[in-house]
């Protein structure tokens, strides 16, 4: 458990958040969100006292442990990965190696038998009898093989340190639990094999994630990180979302009578909860939206862009065909062979297990990249808009926002350009910021106004939620589910990928998959995982 009493924290005049009251309890997952900079992980810093709050207090319930997802990824470096993933338990950590030092003294007395009796009698209370097997399981299911195990952390590439770091938050299964954006550099596998795992918990969590997917999947309250206020509220992500989009449609409706809105409210909360009974992620202990007072659904205070997608013109029956197109880049084969035609009606989540294939491919369809065999044929009445994984060559110079937008539009008043960015959340005197010193978040809202601008019906994107927070992401997904073009896509947000896509494509270095279907039947249908696995294995 733990207790948040009148927290403050401010940096010179700027008051991230102040009069924090909250309570975490055991059996609960809270799901922390916020805008880039409301202060996410730093909320979670003062709770682990990496970071003094400028008022009030954390307190944890008597002898409770608490462990954070470490973010050096070198600091373990000279330790062994299970040695690595011990240390997330330090009291057992600590009473290991004082009991192999009083083991490995060459006279050893009576005093230090004693002193180790103690010693087992605490290490058997703590399980350590089964810490290594623990440890060992734990790093298995994040996909880290037996075989490095006893590896040093520092011959391991970033994508395992990751993994074998989140082991070490989540060994000995600690009272408190603070994950901040546990699921980055996850395979889709690893992800739901942790999404289980946390529904699961039986102690506090809080975590930090732009994944709504997995939020939906884990939490059982969001934290909301908002106008220097936290609010807690119970549900998932959709529910917190769709609640607080009603409630503020209700909040606009000065008309409706109070008992309308009430029964309003009491009707989404039912459907909702059924939804949520149905779902795969469910578990026992997620029944809070039964007991959920009306009062509690609030309208959300943050803006959402306005990212709309309109077609200039509809797409002809000939779209795009690829064929025979293959890859190989510094020795390693990237795709071979690869073939396929686009529909009309397609929103396509392009797949590999090597993200360099998909960014590589979609280069080569964009025009800025040649294959080393195999063509690429666009209809004629295709626009399309090409949303690259890196955008810094765009950023290179000392414009301005709305003279770098102008670059892309036929119309360059600034009357025109301010309606795009103002959908984009640019305002006032904020357009005449220089790129060059802009954040990631706001390059990539300046690149879906350049794609807004273009009119395209057709639409490439590669990893388009990077650098976005929660209510941009919910936006582009929006928008992209009502746009009527073509899209052609790859992204690690499933929920992005769910809700969008009616087709995958999977590319592998020995071939392909092409399946009209929805993203969770994709990852659940046997035939087709069965086939993958043939593949990626030739």
């Amino acid at each position: 458990m733990i207790t948040v009493s009148n927290l403050e924290v401010q940096y010179g005049k700027r008051v991230l958040f102040k009069d924090v009251n909250l309570k975490f309890t055991p059996g609960n997952c809270y799901g922390v969100i916020g805008a880039n900079g409301a202060g996410k992980s730093t909320f979670l810093k003062v709770l682990s006292g990496d970071v003094t709050p400028s008022r009030g207090s954390v307190s944890f319930g008597p002898s409770e442990r608490l462990s954070v997802l470490k973010q050096d990824h070198f600091e373990f470096d000279k330790h062994t990965v299970l040695d690595t993933v011990l240390m997330g338990h330090q009291p057992l950590w600590t009473i290991m190696n004082e009991k192999n030092a009083l083991y490995a003294k060459p006279d050893f007395s009576d005093e230090d038998g004693i002193k180790v009796g103690e010693l087992e009698e605490k290490f058997a209370e703590m399980d350590g009898w089964n810490a290594e097997s623990d440890a060992a399981n734990l790093l298995s299911g994040l996909g880290i093989k037996e075989h490095l195990h006893y590896e040093l952390m520092g011959h391991l590439n970033a994508k395992e340190k990751v993994r074998v770091l989140l082991a070490q938050a989540l060994f000995g299964k600690p009272d408190n639990l603070l994950l901040d954006e546990p699921t980055n550099d996850l395979d889709v596998n690893t992800i739901m094999w942790l999404e289980n795992y946390l529904s699961n918990y039986e102690n506090t969590v809080l975590v930090v994630s732009h994944d709504r997917h997995f939020l939906d999947a884990i939490s059982t309250h969001i934290i909301d990180i908002d106008y220097s206020d936290i609010n807690l509220f119970s549900g998932n992500y959709s529910f917190w979302y769709e609640s607080s989009q009603l409630a503020a449609r209700q909040q606009a409706n000065q008309n409706k009578k109070a008992e309308e809105k009430k029964k309003e409210l009491m009707e989404f909360i039912q459907r909702f909860s059924a939804n949520v009974a149905k779902s795969k992620q469910t578990t026992s202990r997620k029944k809070m939206l039964e007991k959920l007072n009306v009062e509690e659904i609030k309208p959300s205070m943050r803006k959402y862009p306005g990212i709309i997608f309109q077609p200039e013109r509809e797409t002809g029956t000939k779209i795009l065909a690829v064929d025979g197109l293959s890859k190989t880049v510094n020795g390693e084969k990237l795709f071979d062979k690869v073939s396929f035609t686009i529909e009309k009606g397609d929103k396509v989540a392009f797949l590999s297990r090597e993200p360099r294939a998909i960014t590589t491919l979609f280069e080569i369809i964009a025009g800025h990249d040649q294959p080393d065999s195999g063509m690429v044929e666009w209809g004629v009445t295709i626009n399309s808009a090409y949303l690259p994984l890196n955008n810094s060559d765009f950023f290179n110079n000392e414009l301005s926002i709305v003279d770098w937008l102008a670059q892309f539009s036929d119309d360059t008043s600034e009357l025109y350009l301010r309606g795009y960015l103002g959908k984009m959340l640019f305002s006032g005197e904020e357009i005449y910021k220089k790129v060059n010193v802009l954040s990631g978040g706001e390059k990539m809202r300046c690149m879906i106004a350049r794609m807004m601008i273009k009119q395209a019906n057709t639409l490439l994107l590669d990893s388009p939620t990077n650098h976005l927070d929660l209510e941009s992401i919910q936006a582009f997904n929006n928008a992209l589910v009502s746009f009527k073009g073509i899209v052609l896509m790859t992204s690690h947000d499933h929920e992005f990928i769910n809700t969008v896509a009616n087709r995958i494509i999977e590319i592998t270095p020995n071939g392909m998959i092409d399946k009209y279907m929805e993203y969770d039947d994709y990852l659940f249908d046997e035939r087709v995982q069965e086939n993958l696995e043939k593949l990626y294995n030739q």
